[in-house]
């Protein structure tokens, strides 16, 4: 089968397209025919080695993490799905494997793929939109109507998803964009758009007390001068908080990332303890289950998928250009089939 691989870690120059042997699937497991993959910031970070802390790779190494495509195999022991359905997952963080004609991965994280949209459209919704579902949910932000929720770098794919799951629950939403992205923030429900260009969070005369944080660097401690006191700022692009990543860790490891954890968090977390809030990294994990309710909602017309562009798998390079440009409005999607 044609697959995107990577026999080391590096920039885009280390993929290289090989032909593999069709892999099988084992018990608890499905085999799905890849009609397109998503990409995402992380597939840049597994390539760069920014993961292998946790979890080093055997290489060669096939690139991807979320698909669309039809289910191809079934392993010993999967019910619930047959051949031939049209199925979306975000695959396994350390498996991968979304960039080729085959994948192979667990049952419990696929989910049958949206009746209303393309399985081209549906290839950017697994990893994005599971990312944004969890950190609003219950174990993170926990989003309820009424809520003054500040979502930071909102043009992107996990941003528009986060919007309009925030609006339909009746949170108040405020993100940050450039004029580019105003027009698409607008469209999936924001109620208000600071450019971040000209003014700093801290300079639109608003306050928060939940925020999504998608950008991290410096401009992530100003969010400490907008949080009001017992709220929460949750972040995927900031330093990690202690005990955020230690369990993807390989065990032998988990002590010297707890380290990392505490060192680098210290003047976020110094930050938060000041405004009386707090602050947490987090990693989105898969879940089939989750995912078939956000499939539920793209058919009921009440979550929509945000396609920035497409590439052939050939044109992996111009693919990953694009998605590394940090230009996208919505996601950047390889078509496999």
């Amino acid at each position: 089968m044609k697959s995107l691989t990577f026999n080391n870690y590096g920039g885009p120059e280390v993929y290289s397209l090989e032909s593999l042997s069709i892999p099988e699937p084992q018990p608890g497991q499905v085999r799905i025919r890849v009609v397109a993959a998503g990409l995402n910031p992380v597939d840049s970070v597994q390539r760069e080695g920014g993961l292998k802390m946790l979890h080093p790779y055997d290489f060669p190494k096939v690139a991807g993490n979320e698909v669309s495509g039809t289910i191809d195999a079934l392993g010993d022991g999967v019910t619930g799905f047959e051949r031939g359905e049209n199925v979306i997952a975000r695959l396994g963080k350390s498996e991968l494997g979304g960039l080729a004609e085959y994948v192979v991965t667990e049952a419990s994280f696929v989910a049958r793929a949206p009746e209303k949209a393309s399985l081209i459209d549906a290839a950017g919704l697994p990893l994005a939109g599971l990312t944004a579902r969890q950190a609003l949910g219950t174990e993170h932000l926990d989003v309820q109507p009424g809520d003054r929720l500040l979502i930071t770098g909102a043009a992107g794919g996990v941003g528009l998803y986060a919007i309009q799951l925030a609006k339909l629950q009746s949170a108040e939403v405020t993100v940050t964009a450039s004029p580019q992205g105003e027009g698409p923030v607008r469209n999936a429900g924001a109620d208000h758009v600071i450019n971040y260009r000209e003014q700093k969070v801290s300079e639109a005369g608003r306050t928060y007390n939940k925020i999504f944080d998608l950008v991290g660097g410096d401009d992530m401690n100003d969010l400490f001068n907008v949080i009001e006191a017992g709220g929460r700022v949750v972040s995927i692009a900031g330093p990690p908080s202690p005990g955020s990543l230690v369990p993807m860790a390989v065990p032998r490891r988990r002590w010297l990332v707890a380290i990392v954890e505490k060192l680098q968090s210290r003047k976020a977390c110094s930050l938060a303890r000041k405004a009386q809030a707090s602050y947490e990294y987090f990693f989105m994990h898969p879940d089939g289950a989750e995912l078939a309710e956000l499939s539920a909602l793209v058919d009921a017309g009440k979550l929509t998928l945000t396609t920035d562009s497409t590439y052939a798998l050939e044109e992996w390079s111009k693919a990953f250009e694009q998605l590394e440009s940090r230009h996208s409005k919505g996601k950047v999607i390889v078509e496999v089939a």
